[in-house]
């Protein structure tokens, strides 16, 4: 039996960890065009400045960055589009409760290919961290690094 081939990460959100408390994740399809799949199998495209919003029953993904695919000429996509998130009923209902209620974001954390070669969106629900939780969680990451190479110098 040949080997499952690992994730392929396209598009990842990296700051996302560090401005905001991601409270859960999940799952979503996203509903793409031919030279915008061309474009994220290249590895281009940016979310870090992205997020998703509830919009007619349906959670959509906005100011997602994919450029152009050069070699679609005129059948080219819009690079800013809104683009749809595919998740069951009970989940958008579920996620458009929580940012309604609680005050909380729907962020992309990654855009990546299953072992399928289907585009997935990890969508984080976070809640914005202050400047305050900033330092801390830093401090906490010094402290562990610090605590791994004393430990490591111990034997």
């Amino acid at each position: 039996m040949p080997e499952v081939e690992a994730a392929r990460i396209a598009a990842q959100n990296r700051k996302a960890r560090h401005d905001y408390i991601i409270e859960s994740t999940i799952e979503a399809g996203i509903v793409l065009t031919g030279s915008e799949v061309k474009s994220l199998r290249l590895g281009q495209g940016n979310i870090t400045e992205s997020y998703a919003v509830e919009r007619d029953g349906d959670i959509v993904l906005l100011n997602a960055y994919i450029p152009e695919y050069k070699q679609a000429g005129k059948f080219n996509h819009e690079t800013r589009r809104p683009r749809k998130l595919l998740l069951k009923r009970r989940e958008i209902d579920k996620l458009a409760g929580q940012v309604k209620i609680a005050g909380m974001t729907l962020v992309p954390l990654k855009i990546y290919f299953n072992p399928r070669g289907i585009a997935k969106v990890e969508l984080g629900v976070a809640r914005g961290k202050h400047k305050a939780d900033k330092r801390e969680t830093e401090k906490k990451r010094d402290w562990e690094r610090e605590r791994g190479r004393l430990l490591r110098a111990r034997g």
